[in-house]
């Protein structure tokens, strides 16, 4: 696979036939899509079709794309998305003989541009992905972190000439977070409401938006950070968008039986950094683990974990003695106690 940077490409080059897209962030493949379209306006290819496919759709259309000729023999641009990123067998079977063509140089005069959400491992595995992926040019976009965003924005203002200083650029990242593409509308109307330079505090509150949007993998990161004051926020955020309380103690579980059992690791005199591999913790949390587990002791932890067995009795409505009735309360003070121990 030939992954390639929009931002490094030399546009006096000839477009290649074939492009694939590939990440979480909608706006990011908008724009990887609106990028790659330009460069193909700018060698000529003004005839664009674009097309939304997903299993169930008749996908005979590509053909009819590849073999049909132009009336005024002018250069085609296809813009394809496959918004599930799961073609089914139809699909899979035009992917590949899309990747067929471009690699024998059949796609004369034409450039295809697919666009896919990030693709699971078990996706990247099929046949249709390693044909496709070996031919095209790949851009594969990475997800912007929340430790990311800063400089993502920071970047953003300052191609419109602007700047904030560091503690407005932390007010931002809080209520945007999670939500790129609002981010980016938000970065967008500061260009138009203020002139170039710097924008202070108390304009940037009077015109931002409280649009973050927040996630389970969210909250676990700052609770096993020590982020009392994120952890709050976002979990007070995702029972405002009506998340499913079930599956936020379900997660925040898993995490908790790592920390125990690499608490009792630590107690036999084992190095828990080399236990996470072990007990198959994601190289990408296993930091995030060991960072709550230097701050929290054994006991601590069976404590936890009678507290999280004690808010799955208050969701099923059953009262236990020194609890909160409200399991998004009590689920709250268990948080807060991952976070630091000695608050609560």
């Amino acid at each position: 696979m030939a992954n390639i940077n929009l931002d490094k490409i030399d546009r006096r080059q000839e477009p290649a036939p074939l492009y694939c897209v590939v990440g979480d962030e909608l706006l990011l493949r908008i724009e990887a899509v609106d990028a790659l379209r330009q460069w193909a306006y700018e060698h000529g290819y003004s005839e664009r079709s674009s097309l939304s496919l997903n299993a169930t759709d008749d996908w005979g259309v590509i053909e009819e794309f590849t073999q049909s000729m132009s009336l005024f023999a002018e250069r085609k641009l296809l813009e394809l998305v496959i918004p599930s990123g799961k073609p089914g067998r139809k699909g899979a079977e035009a992917l590949v003989s899309l990747a067929e063509q471009a690699k024998q140089g059949q796609l004369i005069d034409t450039v295809i541009v697919i666009s896919f959400p990030e693709l699971d491992w078990q996706t990247k595995k099929t046949k249709w992905w390693q044909t496709l992926s070996t031919v095209a040019q790949t851009a594969d976009l990475p997800k912007i972190t929340r430790e990311q965003l800063p400089h993502w924005i920071a970047q953003r203002l300052r191609r419109q000439k602007q700047s904030v200083d560091k503690e407005t650029l932390d007010w931002i990242v809080d209520k945007v977070e999670g939500n790129l593409f609002a981010a980016h509308q938000e970065i967008l109307k500061l260009g138009l409401s203020y002139p170039e330079g710097e924008i202070t505090f108390e304009a940037i509150q009077q015109s931002i938006q409280d649009v973050a949007r927040y996630d389970v993998i969210s909250l676990m990161s700052a609770m096993l950070e020590g982020d009392a004051k994120r952890t709050r926020r976002i979990l007070e955020g995702l029972e405002a968008e009506g998340e499913a309380l079930p599956l936020i103690l379900g997660f925040m579980m898993v995490d908790i039986r790592h920390l125990y059992n690499l608490a009792v690791a630590r107690q036999k005199g084992l190095n828990p950094a080399g236990q996470t591999q072990a007990m198959r913790i994601h190289k990408s949390k296993s930091g995030l683990i060991l960072t709550a587990l230097n701050r929290l002791s054994l006991m601590q932890l069976m404590g936890i974990i009678q507290h999280a067995h004690d808010v799955d009795r208050i969701l099923k409505g059953i009262p236990v003695e020194g609890r909160l009735n409200d399991p998004w309360q009590e689920l709250l003070r268990l948080s807060l106690k991952i976070v630091n121990p000695k608050a609560l």
